[in-house]
């Protein structure tokens, strides 16, 4: 679970010196279609819930060893993303948003960052020849099986990166811990190899050391 959040903005200062270099970006699988699949009641309510936004919008950290190995952690990623998103600001929200959604989902920022990078090659209004939206291109479906039925609002960075995380936990649960199984059901290609290689090897480029 990630810190809490406050609502003060963060400077950006101490990452305005960052060099914009970054390495082509590997060919992306052929998007498949992630299936609608049945959801009990008690299943479709708890998603739902997971995709409440009642958190403030910053990060808070109980400790300053915690708020300095975030700090750390995104003045190594920011520079990494700047080819893509240029403007420094954009990528302080971008970054902010991964780290908080990761962690209340119980995932690695570096998998969820892997994952959008094969989805979407971080295009925040990207949309797949099947309809799938944002930055972890969400199936229009969702928004109204879990959400407040909007299809634009899945264009807005917290709400997609929010819905992207609780689906792709949803799915980790569903297969048992299995993330091989969970980002084929997230593709729409399960048990098939090529989208969770292309994920695990774009993952490696966000790992920090």
């Amino acid at each position: 679970m990630a810190a809490a959040w406050s609502r003060r903005r963060w400077t950006s200062a101490a990452l305005g010196c960052a060099a914009a270099a970054t390495a082509a970006w590997p060919l992306r699988p052929v998007a498949a279609s992630q299936l609608e699949e049945p959801l009990a009641d008690s299943v479709r309510h708890a998603l739902r819930a997971a995709v409440e936004f009642n958190d403030p919008l910053e990060p808070e950290f109980p400790s300053s060893e915690a708020r300095m190995a975030y700090l750390r952690w995104l003045t190594q990623l920011s520079p990494r993303l700047a080819r893509r998103m240029p403007e420094l600001q954009q990528r302080v929200d971008f970054f902010q948003t991964v780290w908080y959604e990761s962690r209340r989902a119980g995932l690695d920022e570096s998998l969820v960052l892997g994952l959008i990078q094969v989805e979407s090659g971080f295009r925040q209004f990207a949309i797949s020849v099947v309809g799938a939206r944002g930055f972890m291109q969400i199936m229009p479906f969702w928004a109204r099986l879990i959400g407040d039925g909007d299809v634009g609002g899945l264009f807005q960075l917290k709400t997609n990166l929010r819905f992207g995380c609780v689906i792709l936990r949803h799915y980790l649960d569903r297969e048992r811990g299995d993330l091989f199984l969970a980002l084929g059901r997230y593709n729409g290609s399960r048990g098939r190899s090529p989208y969770p290689n292309a994920v695990f090897a774009a993952q490696q480029r966000w790992r920090v050391g």
